[in-house]
């Protein structure tokens, strides 16, 4: 594999995009889509998570150089930030072509899902309302997946609700890695003017909420398996901030907090799969 390709995938934020990925797919087939159904819903989300997490390093680096992040693909010289412009306009360009292998209006709620992301990447990241684009196009995200299904039916209100509390959880604890970095460039979003404690409440209390939706929300009792992810979503974060706590003390950067926001979204998917109480 090419030293281009490579800086490519690593300029594409691969674990957000494969998570977000493959929580789309798993949700898919959740919701009763055909194998062509999931994968038409699985490669426009993974359309629309290249073009942002290009853009996203495609727009921050200048940034990134000022503060040495060598561990970035452009500031490292792995890959030209033109490069990763064009592929995040190709990747954009994308999306709305390959939602349309459902239907239109499902295409229209992940081109809204897209278009709010990319207004994270510039210029709602810099201003108190950085958290709304999460909310957005998380909670967009399940709309689009039910949406895509043969017969649009609604999409349920305490899916999209839980979709947009993960969202907003995933903004604060994203942005906790990077506080410091973000400070000597001028970045102010929500989280940076709620501090790191701050966030990390944020973060566990809208990660607790989304799962507590997903578990209430659906008609009839919850599950014994649904109580058992109320608790991950509180045992998963406070074991995510200890790793990055060891990972600061260590001098490396602490992504633990990100994991897991991603490993209660996976739970909180496989849950809803294996429950069969999606729509």
């Amino acid at each position: 594999m090419s030293t281009t390709v490579l800086g490519l995938v690593r300029a594409s934020h691969p674990e957000p995009t494969a998570a977000v990925t493959t929580v789309a797919g798993l949700l898919a087939v959740g919701v009763g889509h055909r194998p062509a159904g999931t994968a038409a819903v699985a490669l426009s989300v993974l359309a629309s998570q290249l073009a942002t997490g290009w853009t996203n390093d495609a727009v921050d680096a200048g940034r990134d150089a000022a503060v040495g992040r060598t561990d970035k693909p452009i500031p490292s010289g792995a890959v030209g930030r033109r490069t990763v412009a064009w592929s995040a306009a190709v990747a954009a360009l994308a999306t709305p072509a390959l939602a349309l292998l459902t239907n239109p209006w499902a295409a229209v709620c992940l081109t809204l899902a897209l278009v709010s992301a990319l207004l994270y990447d510039w210029p709602l990241k810099s201003t108190p309302l950085s958290v709304l684009p999460y909310a957005v196009s998380f909670g967009a995200l399940p709309a689009f997946v039910v949406l895509a299904l043969p017969g649009a039916p609604a999409p349920p209100v305490w899916l999209v609700t839980a979709g947009a509390l993960l969202g907003a959880g995933a903004h604060f604890a994203n942005v906790l890695p990077d506080l410091a970095d973000d400070a000597r460039t001028g970045v102010r979003g929500l989280p940076h003017r709620l501090g790191a404690n701050g966030s990390r409440v944020a973060a566990a209390g809208l990660l607790l909420a989304a799962t507590g939706t997903l578990v209430f929300g659906p008609p009839g009792p919850p599950s014994g398996v649904g109580l058992t992810a109320v608790l991950a979503a509180v045992v998963a974060p406070l074991v995510g901030w200890y790793g990055g706590r060891a990972a600061v003390q260590a001098g490396r950067r602490p992504v633990s907090a990100f994991r897991a926001v991603m490993l209660v979204a996976l739970i909180d998917v496989v849950l809803l799969v294996t429950s069969g109480r999606v729509v």
